[in-house]
């Protein structure tokens, strides 16, 4: 019987927002948190830009996430290597 569920299982910082995320199934992902990042309008997800505030992420239960759930992305969407959808906020007119 095999799992639907993924989760992570290690992850290593490669380079400035990059990490190295291996999968419960044998897959690597090398997932670029950097746009992300720099697309945010929320300052406390803007903070971390600060590499050493970046660096503080840990595995929990197969997530992979930083501070009190501060950054949490789903598992999927690491997976498949998508996390920066360019979401823009609309303002009303």
């Amino acid at each position: 019987m095999t799992s639907d569920i993924i989760n992570v299982i290690s992850a290593k910082r490669i380079k400035d927002y990059v990490i190295r995320i291996e999968f419960d199934d044998g897959t690597y992902q090398e997932v670029d948190f950097g746009p992300f990042l720099m697309h945010a309008l929320h300052p406390e997800i803007r903070a971390y830009l600060k590499p050493e505030l970046f660096s503080t992420f840990r595995i929990e239960h197969g997530e992979l996430l930083w501070g009190d759930y501060d950054l949490c992305f789903p598992i999927t969407d690491l997976y498949r290597n998508q996390i920066d959808k360019h979401t823009h906020v609309e303002t009303a007119a």
